[in-house]
């Protein structure tokens, strides 16, 4: 999804009165929801149903490393912009590797368009890498946090 796209459900929900508008396409669901201090933004990534077919041993070997790594989840940037550990400069980062981070939390902040998007953590476990610098531009879609699930 592009920044229009998020741009033109933001003016549907305000021209018909719409708190709360979720859409999936394309594998990513969005949910936005206006509260009083603005646009609240919930960007989720929905597994791709696997075929049905027959199963090569690459692939079952695939499968069980899947499942291996299934106690980690990958945070990845909702959006275009330059990200930042901390609200300030002089300010301490939100989260550091092995902190235990929980729902909602806010972990970082992207700018993109002059706004400052406090990005908020959508699990709970413990930070087990960050894969972005400080002050460093990101991509849609850019894994920026490993979280061991808590």
């Amino acid at each position: 999804m592009y920044i229009k796209e998020i741009k033109d459900m933001i003016n549907l929900m305000n021209e018909n009165g719409l708190t709360e508008l979720e859409i999936e396409k394309e594998g990513v669901r969005i949910k936005l929801r206006k509260g009083s201090s603005g646009y609240e933004k919930a960007i989720e990534y929905v597994p791709q149903p696997l075929s049905h077919g027959t199963a090569s041993a690459n692939s079952v070997a695939q499968a069980a490393a899947d499942v291996k790594k299934s106690n980690t989840a990958e945070i990845k940037s909702p959006m275009v912009g330059t990200f930042y550990r901390s609200p300030s400069p002089e300010a301490p980062a939100y989260v550091n590797v092995g902190d235990t981070i929980n729902v909602d939390q806010v972990i970082c902040i992207i700018e993109a368009m002059k706004l400052m998007n406090e990005i908020k953590s959508e699990v709970n476990g413990k930070i087990v890498d960050i894969q972005v610098d400080n002050a460093e531009p990101v991509e849609f879609g850019q894994v920026i946090f490993v979280v061991e699930l808590a």
